[in-house]
């Protein structure tokens, strides 16, 4: 994946959330906190785990391919959307934690 086609990832991420949190103030009258996109982003990844449970056949659900596809999508999204409102930038945290992690095992 080029630099452009992420940069193009975590643009399109930001303008989404920002739609959600129109969404928000509409039903809510507020937008979601980090607090609570901390919260959805842990139950999406808890998803993912019972749909990887599911694929490999160890969680009795029928065809979970799509939505754990689905699920592994949301989760780099809320990823970049908790980075941005922590005011991470997260493709720097991620070619940082690469580096390092690179270092430290070769």
């Amino acid at each position: 994946m080029s630099e452009t086609d992420f940069n193009d990832i975590v643009s399109r991420s930001l303008e989404l959330r920002k739609k959600y949190h129109q969404l928000e103030l509409q039903h809510h009258g507020s937008e979601w906190t980090v607090e609570e996109d901390a919260l959805a982003y842990l139950t999406d990844a808890g998803l993912v785990g019972r749909n990887i449970m599911s694929q490999q056949e160890r969680w009795p659900k029928a065809n979970s391919q799509s939505e754990l596809e689905h699920k592994l999508g949301e989760n780099i999204w809320w990823l970049i959307v908790l980075a941005d409102r922590s005011g991470i930038d997260i493709k720097e945290a991620v070619g940082n934690f690469l580096t390092k992690t690179e270092g430290q095992l070769s």
